[in-house]
């Protein structure tokens, strides 16, 4: 799936299941996406109409990476898939040309000012999702500290929303 990531952090894997079995079985999620749909989504949709339950596995794709295949994407997926069901899947030569494709997207990106920037602002925003500091709780947390210092309480005491 083309995505707005950068191709220097780990691949985002997505797995979802229409199948209410089968989200319970894997703790899987179930899609909320509404839009026009591939044919894989026309083959998942078949096979539990006849009563095979059917997962997603998606890998994000940097969407400024012309070259398909993602040897990067491919190891992700099969990760995740060992993951899920407990089953070893030789690799072969998956990890070097996953380590060829991101270095040679590197060589890309640094004979072009324009794309190494647009890179370097993916990862700053894929690092502060990925943070600590991005859990809910920091952000109640820290939306609190502002509201305290705007109403100009001390801190001590927790914020209430103004009475009506």
């Amino acid at each position: 799936m083309l995505a707005d990531v950068p191709h220097t952090r780990p691949i985002s894997i997505y797995v979802g299941s229409e199948n209410p079995d089968v989200r319970a079985e894997f703790t899987v999620e179930r899609s909320s996406y509404e839009g026009p749909v591939g044919i894989l989504s026309v083959l998942s949709e078949a096979l539990e109409a006849a009563g095979v339950p059917t997962l997603s596995i998606w890998a994000s794709v940097p969407h400024y990476v012309h070259n398909a295949p993602s040897p990067k994407a491919s190891l992700a997926i099969l990760e995740k898939v060992e993951e899920i069901t407990g089953v070893s899947i030789p690799r072969g030569d998956l990890a070097e040309e996953a380590a060829a494709w991101e270095s040679g997207i590197d060589a890309l990106a640094a004979e072009d000012d324009d794309m190494a920037g647009y890179i370097e602002q993916l990862e700053q925003a894929r690092d502060t999702v990925d943070s600590p500091e991005a859990s809910g709780e920091a952000i109640a947390q820290e939306f609190e500290r502002y509201l305290r210092k705007r109403d100009g309480k001390s801190g001590d005491d927790p914020w209430r929303p103004p009475s009506a």
